[in-house]
This record gives structure tokens, C-alpha cells and sequence, in this order.
């Protein structure tokens, strides 16, 4: 009973361990592997003096255990330090940088899902076919294929060579204002008051990436649904549903399908975490103003508060995504609660 009340005790420890663990491994690279970011402020014609000046000012006078422990102090306070770069919070940069993770993520997510598990029920339920072959043809390559190609191909085809989706231009096109802000979503904050001109634009803006990003999605949902299904079709529960006149849909979807949904959440949770964590090279093809791209733009100039800012966002993010994973396999299998 006392080791039961505990379990959730140090589950949070545990959790709170592994996230002071991996920032501080980004701490001490960083600081160690990374260019000196003085030479952003002074240049590298510099004299010693503007040199230790600048240094002080950025807090890396100080010897590298020393910097560690006013880091940790401010972890603690919540302060994640001001950007080399723009001089601001690290916190305030990132929030401003959320929204466009959250609408290029959570569409991407959407529809790789969605796609995964259409493939993967066709797949099983016309396994050893020509459309099987096909289809199992595609999931490979959705797992095999980089996405920074998969992105670089889709802006040659469908912007270089037809001319019929927007360029890299971000989240709307050069010279064209942004909808006043209700949820920070392009398109959602349009729609709410009526826009619907500019909700078309910003949709047309995610479309490239969107694909980019769902096409990595897809491919492993689509795998394990077509291996659960495989498994869940020769079950005699399945014949007994069929021998029953269940209509085939609902057999593949109702009967079929259900099993193998835990394994397909769990890979859908990584996707999630891999996804909200910003896919730092999408973002950088189709110049997508999120926090992948603010954490490519930090790690190019050794902007330090950033890189662990964003560290510390997406091991937080894993945490929580895993955390609530763990609360949904308890809730929906009996045998994890005893």
C-alpha cells in the first residue's frame, strides 16, 4: 500500500531527474563544443578589452561550474535567461514561437494519422494483392525517405515546375499581414472572424509543409495497423462477427482494428512529442517562423540561452506526452492497474 502511494511521488522525481539530466548535458556541450558567441557582439578583430567586456555582459566571465550553478538557480526561478540575439526572454521567444509549431504540428499529426490508419486497413484487408504490394511500397518509403528531401521534392514539383502551391515564404506570403490574433493559429484566428480569403491563403501556406511533415507521419501508423490487422483478421472473433452478418466495415474498423489501437497510440505519442518539438529542418526549408527553426538559428550562432530553452522545452514536452500516455494504458487495460 505504501509503495503504491509512492509510485507517483517518484515517478515525478524520476521525471524532473531525467529533465535536469538532459539539459545540463546541453549545457556543458554547448559551452564546450560550440562557437564563442562573443564574437557575434564584437567581431573577431576585436581587442582583448571589448572582448572581456562583452563577455561579462553575457555572463561568461565567470568560470564554466560557476555559470552551471546561476543556471540551475534560474531554472529553479523559471528564468530561462535573455537571447544572445534579440536581447529578449528566452521564455517570451519561445511563446511567440509556439503557434506556428502548434498549427504546422497538430495538422500534420491530423492527417498523418488519419492517412496511417486508412493505409494500413487496406493493406491488411487486401493483403498478398497488387494494392497491398503498392501501398507497403509507400510506407517504405515514408520511412526510409529524409524529409528535408521529401520537402525539397514537393517544393520542386508542385512550386518550381507547376506553379500551383506558394513558395518557402512562411506561414504567410511576403508583404501579406497576419489576421489579428485570437489563438495565435493562422487559419483558425480567420475563419473565427470571418475571413475567409485569408484563411484560404494561410491553408495554402501549410499545405508543402504539412505533406512534408505527414508523409514521416504516416508510414510507421500505417505499419503496425496493417500488422495488427493481419493478426485481428484470422481471429475466430472475427469469423464469429462475419458468420454473424457484421457488415465488413464495421469488422475491419469495429472488430478488427480495435486490438491493435494501443500499439498504434503509442507510436502516435513519439510522433506527437517529434512532431510539437518542431521538426527543426522542415522549418528551415519552407522558412517556417516556429521553434524548430528559432532552435536552428540559435545553434548557427551559439545563442546558448535559446539551444537550452528549447532543450528544455522538448524534454519537458516528452515527459508530459509520456506521462499521459502511461494514464491512458492504465485506464483502458484492466491488467496495468492491478
Amino acid at each position: 500500500m505504501v509503495a503504491a502511494r509512492l509510485r507517483p511521488l517518484l515517478r515525478i522525481v524520476g521525471a524532473m531527474s531525467v529533465i535536469v539530466g538532459i539539459v545540463s548535458v546541453t549545457f556543458l556541450v554547448s559551452r564546450v563544443f560550440t562557437a564563442d558567441p562573443v564574437n557575434l557582439f564584437v567581431g573577431n578583430s576585436a581587442t582583448k578589452e571589448m572582448r572581456d567586456q562583452a563577455r561579462k555582459e553575457l555572463g561568461l566571465a565567470d568560470s564554466l561550474p560557476v555559470q552551471y550553478l546561476h543556471f540551475l538557480r534560474g531554472l529553479l526561478t523559471g528564468d530561462l535567461g535573455k537571447s544572445y540575439l534579440t536581447g529578449r526572454p528566452v521564455t517570451a521567444d519561445l511563446i511567440t514561437r509556439m503557434p506556428a509549431t502548434l498549427e504546422l504540428g497538430l495538422y500534420a499529426i491530423t492527417l498523418g494519422v488519419l492517412m496511417g490508419v486508412i493505409v494500413g486497413v487496406l493493406a491488411a484487408v487486401f493483403r498478398g494483392s497488387a494494392l497491398d504490394g503498392v501501398l507497403r511500397l509507400l510506407t517504405t518509403a515514408g520511412l526510409s525517405l529524409p524529409q528535408f528531401w521529401v520537402g525539397l521534392m514537393l517544393l520542386w514539383l508542385f512550386f518550381v515546375t507547376l506553379h500551383v502551391a506558394p513558395g518557402p515564404s512562411g506561414r504567410m506570403p511576403a508583404g501579406m499581414e497576419a489576421p489579428p490574433t485570437i489563438t495565435g493559429l493562422y487559419v483558425v484566428d480567420a475563419v473565427l472572424q470571418g475571413d475567409w480569403a485569408t484563411a484560404m491563403i494561410a491553408a495554402k501556406q501549410l499545405l508543402l509543409p504539412v505533406l512534408t511533415l505527414s508523409v514521416g507521419s504516416f508510414a510507421p501508423i500505417a505499419r503496425q495497423v496493417r500488422s495488427a490487422m493481419v493478426e485481428s483478421l484470422d481471429s475466430d472473433y472475427v469469423r464469429t462477427a462475419r458468420a454473424m452478418g457484421v457488415s465488413q466495415t464495421r469488422v475491419w474498423f469495429a472488430y478488427a482494428l480495435k486490438p491493435g489501437l494501443l500499439s498504434v497510440l503509442t507510436i502516435a505519442a513519439g510522433l506527437v512529442g517529434w512532431t510539437l518539438a518542431g521538426s527543426v529542418l522542415v522549418e528551415g526549408i519552407f522558412a517556417w517562423p516556429g521553434i524548430g527553426q528559432l532552435a536552428l538559428t540559435a545553434i548557427r550562432s551559439s545563442d546558448y540561452p535559446i539551444v537550452q530553452g528549447f532543450v528544455l522545452y522538448v524534454a519537458v514536452l516528452y515527459v508530459v506526452i509520456w506521462a499521459l500516455l502511461e494514464a491512458v494504458y492504465t485506464r483502458v487495460d484492466p491488467r496495468l492497474r492491478s
